[in-house]
């Protein structure tokens, strides 16, 4: 369930072109720190200017709503190499990629994967992974838990 302050960054951030890739809370009640992780709409890099100007447009939104208190800290950023994926589209994207998947079908409920295709009908997609075996599983997305992209160094 999207909160009224998720909300209102993800409206702030499509109004300057940018999707919310992941929105974190934490922090105090007396000092939240709100974590904005986002991409380019246009699939560009994200740059240091790109954060400047969403963190500049969010603060002026947030102060004017009050929606996070007075002394909220606000980190605007790229989800990095390790991004989680959340949306069925993100899993398409990312086909042929390595993922680390939580998800009670996987043998000990968590495993790193290779994405190798989304089937199914609306609503009823299911991500087909290969396994570090080579065995392929097939995931309801209402089965995983958490997912992000592994990266590693030496590859």
């Amino acid at each position: 369930m999207v909160d009224a302050l998720e909300a209102l960054v993800t409206t702030e951030l499509d109004s300057l072109g940018f999707d919310l890739v992941e929105f974190r809370r934490r922090g105090s009640r007396a000092r939240p720190v709100l974590e904005v992780r986002m991409e380019r709409r246009d699939g560009a890099a994200l740059g240091v200017d790109d954060c400047a100007r969403v963190s500049r447009a969010l603060e002026a939104r947030l102060d004017a709503s009050r929606a996070a208190g007075e002394r909220y800290v606000l980190e605007v950023s790229s989800p990095g190499v390790e991004r989680p994926l959340r949306t069925v589209a993100e899993w398409r994207r990312f086909i042929g990629q390595s993922a680390v998947v939580t998800a009670e079908p996987l043998p000990g409920g968590k495993a790193e994967i290779e994405i190798v295709a989304v089937e199914g009908e609306p609503n009823a997609e299911v991500a087909v992974v290969r396994d570090a075996r080579g065995g392929e599983h097939r995931l309801p997305f209402a089965a995983i838990t958490q997912a992000r992209l592994a990266f590693h160094w030496n590859r």
